[in-house]
């Protein structure tokens, strides 16, 4: 199973931008460019909500409406690692940040709509004061 740490989540004020991270250690039968990749975020007391997701090689993305002109979701293969950058933040985008991997040679749209993960990071908070 694929192991995700996140990073680069911090506390911004409105209308800033943050960049966070997410490196993936993979097993050797299936590298990192075998898996679709997304975020996702949570709010205490609601449920974990899609923001972005990516194809295995980063032609293909999907993001919510809510964060579609403001967030860029991105990956470097080379590097394990899937990227969000997050411009223009709201009160609204606060939350953990989750780093999600989808099950190893599917596409994105497994991911994306239906929800098919294989792993999660641990979480990184993001804040965004008003």
């Amino acid at each position: 199973q694929v192991q995700l740490v996140e990073s680069g989540g911090d506390m911004v004020q409105t209308g800033g931008s943050l960049k966070l991270s997410c490196v993936a250690s993979t097993p050797s039968e299936n590298p990192f460019n075998t898996y679709p990749m997304g975020w996702w975020r949570q709010v205490p007391g609601k449920e974990r909500e899609r923001v972005a997701a990516i194809s295995r090689a980063g032609g293909g993305t999907a993001l919510a409406d809510s964060v579609r002109g403001r967030f860029t979701i991105s990956r470097d293969n080379a590097k394990n690692s899937v990227y969000l950058q997050m411009d223009n933040l709201k009160p609204e985008d606060t939350a953990i940040y989750y780093c999600a991997a989808g099950r190893p040679g599917t596409g994105v749209d497994p991911l994306w709509a239906r929800g098919q993960i294989d792993s999660w990071g641990q979480g990184t908070q993001v804040t965004v004061s008003s």
